[in-house]
């Protein structure tokens, strides 16, 4: 299953479930993203020409994260630019999700392993603003 999670007209994320499955190759986010999202599912004996990566000027104005859920089970929660509450969802082992736009938290809902890939080099505090997560009474989980 592939989901694209949504606020006024833009695209906050996409969340590829461990269940997703399809013959190809599936790219899942728009050509303009600093970061790529994509599915290749490829028969035995498929071969991928060698090849190098050219050198191509790139700007970057926002940083876009790609998480893998190795294990355990966490909560994503989802904000706009002015850091207002939309909604969560539950990630579970093998989801991966990119996070293109808004603001985002997460809570462990069990003892978890993620592994993240995101532009470089981080820019250390003037990468994020950070602020306070909503309350627990005032969460939208969607499963």
């Amino acid at each position: 299953m592939i989901e694209n999670i949504s606020h006024a007209g833009r695209v906050l994320a996409t969340l590829l479930r461990t269940t997703y499955h399809d013959q190809g190759i599936k790219f899942f986010t728009p050509d303009e993203y600093s970061q790529q999202l994509a599915y290749m599912n490829r028969p035995e004996g498929y071969v991928i020409q060698p090849h190098v990566h050219n050198a191509v000027m790139r700007q970057v104005e926002f940083t876009k994260e790609v998480l893998f859920i190795k294990s355990g089970k966490v909560r994503v929660d989802f904000y706009d630019d002015d850091q207002n509450y939309l909604e969560s969802r539950i990630l579970n082992p093998g989801d991966v999700i990119l996070l293109a736009f808004g603001g985002h938290g997460f809570e462990m809902l069990e003892a978890s392993e993620i592994i993240e890939v995101k532009q470089g080099p981080y820019a250390g505090d003037a990468d994020k603003t950070r602020f306070e997560p909503v309350s627990f009474q005032q969460l939208i989980v969607k499963d």
